[in-house]
């Protein structure tokens, strides 16, 4: 009898318009020979399985199942892609743990701690994973434009430390712009980092690892059109140059590779994870780590799973069965 996947997206955070896209490009990916699949969208409160455009039926958060004409369904299998708060954060990873359910990513402890950026990184630091200068800030906290950039210089960056897909991101160049790209921040979520700004190449790398298996994708480069890989040059493929493999070394793809593989097992991650990196005069610098990474037709572990010359309906069976 065939399992049934629940794609769980949407969220609560600016990012669940890409998390639908993501749902959509995952509904192509996963082998629909092999598996029922279903859209499950939760935003807020409300969770919903999306029969059809006009169908949608609330999910019984008890069991994580839906009742259609009378028949129950119970979903087998999540495969999580919510980028954001509650599936990136550990949030519902607790829920799935505590329902019974097997899921896609990371759990709890590891979803935690990659989700906020200052503290994932701090962690991965202990280990000898080189990050920049960050300056931390928690809502209500002030601190003077003149102390953040005696730590990490101009020009800077300044994010919110619980958000992604560039929401809130500003490049600050000089002190008078420094309060309002924190207010901006502050728009995505209570908590803000404030990082050096780092001069190299831009590259990212994805991995996944199964009980039997290690596969650790090409590396992707990413030119920006833009001053920096920011929410447009994301999401609008004229405003940015996405090159698989890297042109890159052998030698530092090698190191980027491994380094990949050794944060995956240093956080205890599980299914796909991908880890940004710049590529500086003075080494190779982690920007953060994305467990729950984009899955749309034109996102970056698509691409690398194309130049590794794997199918990727063949890596989604693999992680679903590894679960399972």
């Amino acid at each position: 009898m065939k399992k049934n996947i629940a794609i769980v997206a949407g969220g609560d955070s600016s990012e669940w318009v890409v998390s639908m896209k993501s749902a959509q490009g995952l509904s192509t990916f996963i082998d629909s020979e092999k598996y029922n699949l279903y859209v499950v969208t939760i935003i807020g409160g409300e969770w919903q399985v999306v029969i059809n455009e006009q169908t949608k039926l609330p999910v019984d958060k008890n069991d994580f199942s839906f009742t259609q004409d009378s028949v129950k369904t119970k979903f087998d299998f999540a495969y999580i892609t919510i980028h954001g708060t509650p599936g990136e954060n550990g949030i519902l990873q607790g829920y799935f743990e505590l329902v019974g359910v097997p899921y896609s990513c990371c759990g709890v402890l590891a979803a935690a701690i990659t989700f906020n950026k200052y503290v994932c990184n701090r962690y991965l630091s202990g280990y000898g994973i080189q990050v920049a200068n960050a300056v931390h800030l928690r809502k209500g906290e002030v601190l003077a434009t003149e102390a953040i950039i005696a730590e990490v210089g101009l020009p800077c960056f300044v994010k919110s430390n619980v958000g992604g897909s560039s929401f809130g991101v500003s490049k600050v160049k000089e002190a008078g712009e420094m309060q309002q790209a924190i207010a901006n921040a502050f728009g995505e979520g209570e908590e803000v980092i404030i990082e050096s700004f780092i001069s190299g190449t831009e590259v990212t790398c994805g991995c996944y690892k199964t009980k039997e298996k290690a596969v650790v994708f090409p590396i992707t480069e990413v030119v920006s059109k833009n001053e920096f890989f920011d929410y447009e040059a994301k999401y609008n493929a004229s405003m940015a140059e996405e090159i698989t493999p890297a042109r890159i070394s052998a030698e530092l793809t090698s190191l980027i590779q491994n380094r990949t593989s050794q944060i995956y097992d240093i956080l205890g991650c599980k299914g796909i994870i991908r880890a940004d990196y710049i590529i500086s005069e003075n080494g190779v610098y982690l920007l953060e780590v994305n467990t729950t990474p984009g899955m749309t037709a034109t996102s970056f572990i698509p691409q690398q799973v194309k130049a590794a010359g794997l199918d990727i309906k063949d890596v989604m069976t693999d992680i679903i069965e590894n679960e399972l």
